[in-house]
């Protein structure tokens, strides 16, 4: 192969790659604190039984987390009266057995309804933050499938006046967008999974989202993404190259977190203790 041609591969194999290692890239300067990850292992919606008395995102369920010294996993929504609330799901119907959305109901009128089998209901996130108090670490997902995530600015009132250690996480890369221009200092995540293979979606959008290609703009402090595909190469390259912290979500046993120890750094686990 003559020079000519060397240098033609070169460039053509080359700014691709580039292109590819810039839209992934974290951020990597003026970095926020993330010493908080020294604690590993965060309880997936507090330390949870929905068979039980302590059902997930709930007050008892956090209390036992708490109690146990594990960090925090939790489920942010905006109620329809603006009350930031912590429930999972987008629907009511699989934990309160009712129709409709967390954003159609009021704060009063979710009070209504109980979770699982339990006497416990639908907690405050103000409620959480003054139980907790700083004693562990919250990574805190924010809940939005819109391109409307007006409720970061209601979110992020509540959690300035919060003196513990937190970090806030979304699907939706629009929400990291949010903080980074209104609340650059707050430690944010971005969550992923290969949707193709996890059965969820297959359009271009969830294409990005797999492959972390809107990093560029949302400059994310970690990575959480689905254990069950930890080899998705952007996730890897975010965690070993640009030493961006990797969290795992969601472990649900010792064999798998036996299974996940050298890829990740820190764990979001459930159904049984580290």
């Amino acid at each position: 192969m003559n020079t000519r041609k060397m240098k033609t591969l070169i460039k053509t194999a080359g700014i691709p790659c580039i292109l590819y290692l810039t839209a992934i890239m974290p951020r990597m300067v003026h970095r926020p604190d993330t010493g908080f990850f020294s604690k590993k292992y965060f309880a997936h919606r507090g330390l949870h039984d929905n068979a039980g008395d302590a059902p997930e995102n709930s007050m008892a369920a956090f209390r036992k987390a708490v109690e146990a010294g594990y960090g925090m996993e939790l489920d942010v929504h905006v109620t329809k009266d603006g009350i930031p609330v912590i429930f999972h799901d987008f629907k009511l119907e699989r934990i309160c057995g009712v129709k409709g959305v967390v954003e159609d109901y009021t704060y009063d009128e979710l009070q209504q309804f109980t979770l699982c089998n339990s006497k416990e209901k639908i907690p405050k996130l103000k409620e959480l933050l003054d139980m907790v108090h700083g004693r562990v670490p919250l990574i805190i997902e924010i809940k939005s499938e819109k391109a409307d995530v007006s409720e970061c600015a209601i979110i992020d009132r509540m959690l300035r006046g919060y003196e513990g250690a937190y970090c806030i996480e979304s699907f939706n890369p629009l929400v990291l967008l949010w903080f980074r221009i209104n609340h650059n200092q707050v430690v944010r995540g971005q969550l992923a999974s290969n949707f193709r293979l996890d059965g969820e979606n297959r359009s271009a959008l969830y294409f990005f989202l797999t492959h972390l290609l809107f990093n560029f703009l949302t400059k994310p402090d970690f990575i959480a993404y689905n254990h069950h595909f930890k080899e998705e190469p952007g996730r890897r390259i975010c965690r070993r190259i640009y030493k961006n912290p990797a969290a795992a979500w969601t472990v649900k046993s010792r064999q798998e977190l036996a299974e996940t120890q050298k890829e990740f750094d820190v764990f979001i686990f459930e159904g049984f203790e580290p």
